[in-house]
């Protein structure tokens, strides 16, 4: 069974940074492109970045272009989105999931929580 666990997010002032992380099991993750999302109060899941299967190519959404990285570690079946220079619009819960449209992939984690105030 596909899981997707996320973690490390928390409240951080404007300015600041956070890295979150996601451990995936159930399926070969090497084989996969991962994205990042978020879903802020009120409004729909959004993609946030992408990588390739084997980290080589990565893509971010024009709102955080230039302050979040996204990476992978294939051997530990990990996911990390590196934030910085954080702003209170990135305020919303972090998920992770494959960048492929299978119904294996419909099942979402609980998303961890970051909120970005003073």
């Amino acid at each position: 069974q596909v899981q997707f666990v996320e973690s490390g997010g928390g409240l951080v002032r404007p300015g600041g940074s956070l890295r979150v992380s996601c451990v995936a099991s159930g399926f070969t993750f090497s084989r996969y492109a991962m994205n990042w999302y978020r879903q802020a109060p009120e409004k729909e899941r959004e993609l946030v970045a992408a990588i390739t299967s084997i980290g080589g190519f990565t893509n971010y959404a024009d709102s955080v272009e230039g302050r979040f990285t996204i990476s992978r570690d294939n051997a530990k079946n990990t996911l990390y989105l590196q934030m910085n220079r954080l702003k209170p619009e990135d305020t919303a819960v972090y998920y992770c999931n494959a960048a492929a449209s299978l119904p294996m992939f419909n099942n979402w984690g609980q998303g961890t929580q970051v909120t970005v105030s003073s």
